[in-house]
C-alpha cells in the first residue's frame, strides 16, 4: 500500500474536537511530524469558532458531527476511517505524538492497545491526573479485570488507544453510546468479545485550557459512577447481544483446527516422502 507508515498497514489517528481550539494544529502537526500517521481525521462536534481555521494548513482531514458528545464525535471517525491501524486520541496537548511508536509496536501481537495515564512516571507535572481521578480510574479498571478475569488494567478511561480495523468492524455494530462514558463501553466491548489486548503506559501531559468532564470534581464523580453501574451490567448480563468472540469470527480457523491442519499436512507429506523412497531401498 503506498504512503502505509507501519509495516504496509495504513495508519489513521481520530481527533474529536469541541474545545481544543489553542491545541489542536500543534497536536496534529505532532502526529504527522513522527513519520507514522499517514492520516489525522478531526471531527469538529461544535466546535469552538476558529477551530476550522486552526486545522486548516495541517494536512488533517476536517469532518463534521452534529450530534453533540464524545463518543458520537469518535464514532464518526472510526466510520469515516478507511485505515489498516486506528489511534483514538484527543487533540488537548496532554497525550504525546510520540507515543505512538509504542502503540503501535505492539499491534504487531494484538489487535488492541490500550493507553494509561496512572502509571506515575508519565504523569507531567500540572497534568489533571490528581489522586481523585488517578485512583478512581485505576479502582474502576481493578474492578473489571477482576469481575472478567482480565490481563492487566490500570486506567478505565484513557483515549488513547489503538485498534486494528478487523476488531472495529466487530466491534462496531455494539458501540451505542455517544456521551462521556464510550470510553468504557468500548473497552467492556474488547472484553466481551475475548479480543487479546495490552495495556501500556503513554505520556499524560498538561491540558490546553479546561476540560468539560474531567475539569469538574461533580462531572467526574458522576462519570465514575456510570462507569461502575457499565461494568456490572455488562458482568451480569444487563447489556444482551450477539457476539462473536474474536477466535469466531468469519474467516479465522482455531488454534486447534490450525493445529490439527499442521498435523495432518506434516504425515501426508512424510507418506509421500516415504513413497517416493521405497522403490530404492
Amino acid at each position: 500500500m503506498i504512503g502505509a507508515m507501519w509495516r504496509g498497514q495504513k495508519v489513521a489517528v481520530v481527533f474529536p474536537t469541541y474545545n481544543e481550539k489553542d491545541s489542536i494544529r500543534a497536536a496534529t502537526l505532532e502526529c504527522f511530524a513522527t513519520g507514522l500517521a499517514d492520516e489525522v481525521i478531526v471531527v469538529n462536534n461544535n466546535a469552538a469558532a476558529g477551530t476550522s481555521d486552526a486545522i486548516h494548513g495541517t494536512g488533517a482531514r476536517e469532518i463534521f458531527e452534529s450530534a453533540q458528545g464524545y463518543g458520537h464525535a469518535l464514532l464518526r471517525g472510526i466510520d469515516e476511517c478507511d485505515a489498516d491501524l486506528i489511534v483514538l486520541s484527543e487533540p488537548d496537548g496532554t497525550f504525546s505524538g510520540h507515543d505512538l511508536i509504542k502503540l503501535l509496536a505492539y499491534s504487531d501481537d494484538v489487535p488492541v492497545v490500550f493507553g494509561t495515564r496512572t502509571t506515575r512516571e508519565f504523569i507531567w507535572a500540572g497534568a489533571n491526573m490528581g489522586w481523585f481521578l488517578r485512583w478512581g480510574n485505576f479502582a474502576v479498571a481493578k474492578l473489571t479485570e477482576f469481575l472478567f478475569n482480565t490481563t492487566l488494567l490500570t486506567d478505565m478511561g484513557c483515549t488513547l488507544r489503538l485498534f486494528r480495523s478487523d476488531a472495529l468492524r466487530l466491534l462496531r455494530p455494539h458501540l451505542t453510546i455517544g456521551g462521556s462514558h464510550f470510553g468504557c463501553q468500548l473497552l467492556l466491548e474488547v472484553v466481551v468479545h475475548k479480543m487479546p489486548f495490552v495495556e501500556i503506559p503513554v505520556n499524560y501531559r498538561p491540558r490546553v485550557g479546561k476540560s468539560s468532564v474531567t475539569g469538574d470534581l461533580w462531572k467526574a464523580f458522576h462519570l465514575g459512577l456510570t462507569m461502575i453501574g457499565f461494568v456490572l451490567s455488562y458482568r451480569f448480563g444487563l447489556r444482551p447481544g450477539n457476539r462473536l468472540a474474536w477466535t469466531q469470527r468469519p474467516g479465522v480457523v482455531s488454534g486447534l483446527a490450525n493445529l490439527s491442519q499442521a498435523v495432518s499436512t506434516n504425515a501426508r507429506s512424510h507418506s509421500e516422502h516415504d513413497a517416493a523412497e521405497s522403490p530404492r531401498r
